[in-house]
């Protein structure tokens, strides 16, 4: 509905949502494994087989984009590991592979995947939600944040943000509930009666992947950061855009995650 904008660009596909939950044989109402846990089961298999993914972490579960054209190849190659289903007018039903196995590309021949840089700021980060009754008390002020306050301007260079104090806002909306990631500076803007994070309070600091837009049709990204992370059974929160992907972990195991990713990066050259 959104009409055309110069500002706007779209990208050439039309992305479907895979929605993993721990228990494979319920359909909905499981919750989420997260992505370090599905690194293995999902992100690297669908690497493996080219399938270009968007990773999109939430307060409440985590979610896996992928082009419609791939969705006969996801299906081939998950449906050792998962039942599968498909939404069909509210309803779950079972998907086989004899439902699409029309233009199943088999495996090409394995290339070694381009590491990009991985860059960490200082910035300290708090994963949030917000009740749904509660979002006209905060709207103004998430308007400001969104729109108004430190925006970069357009012509700025995709790499030149200083990276010791890194400007990054993400809000989503997915079946009426609401996650937010915010730095913690900007947390004290809002009333602390309303943001309601984990019992813990725990702070994230991000690690950022790419050193110029990314795009979409590379394969293997979110796998760069994902399989380390889960070899070490560390959780991680990710959310892929179109310029950078961004992994936040807690704050306490920032410096073993730096590790583990300068060694992935040096074993791979």
């Amino acid at each position: 509905e959104l009409p055309p904008s110069e500002f706007m660009q779209v990208a050439d596909s039309t992305w479907l949502v895979l929605s993993v939950v721990s228990n494979g044989r319920e359909a909905p109402g499981c919750q989420a494994t997260g992505v370090t846990k599905i690194a293995r089961s999902v992100i690297a298999p669908l690497a493996e087989h080219h399938v270009s993914v968007l990773m999109l972490s939430t307060y409440q579960t985590d979610f896996i984009l992928v082009r419609e054209r791939d969705l006969p190849v996801v299906i081939h190659t998950l449906a050792g590991e998962f039942d599968i289903y498909k939404e069909e007018s509210g309803e779950c039903v079972p998907v086989t592979c004899d439902d699409v196995s029309n233009g199943f590309l088999q495996p090409k021949p394995p290339a070694s995947p381009t590491l990009h840089p991985v860059q960490s700021p200082q910035t300290r980060f708090c994963v949030l939600t917000v009740a749904p009754d509660t979002l006209p008390a905060i709207a103004t002020m998430l308007i400001d944040v969104l729109f108004y306050s430190h925006s970069p301007p357009w012509d700025a260079a995709a790499g030149s943000q200083d990276l010791d104090s890194i400007t990054f806002f993400s809000f989503s909306l997915i079946e009426g509930y609401i996650s937010i990631v915010m730095d913690a500076e900007t947390q004290k803007r809002f009333p602390s009666d309303l943001l309601l994070t984990s019992s813990t309070g725990e702070l994230w600091r991000m690690v950022r992947i790419g050193g110029q837009p990314l795009g979409f049709d590379e394969c293997g990204i979110v796998a760069q950061i994902a399989e380390p992370l889960a070899a070490a059974d560390i959780s991680a929160y990710y959310i892929s855009t179109f310029n950078f992907d961004h992994a936040l972990v807690p704050e306490e195991g920032i410096a073993e995650v730096i590790q583990l990713l300068q060694q992935r990066q040096e074993g791979g050259r």
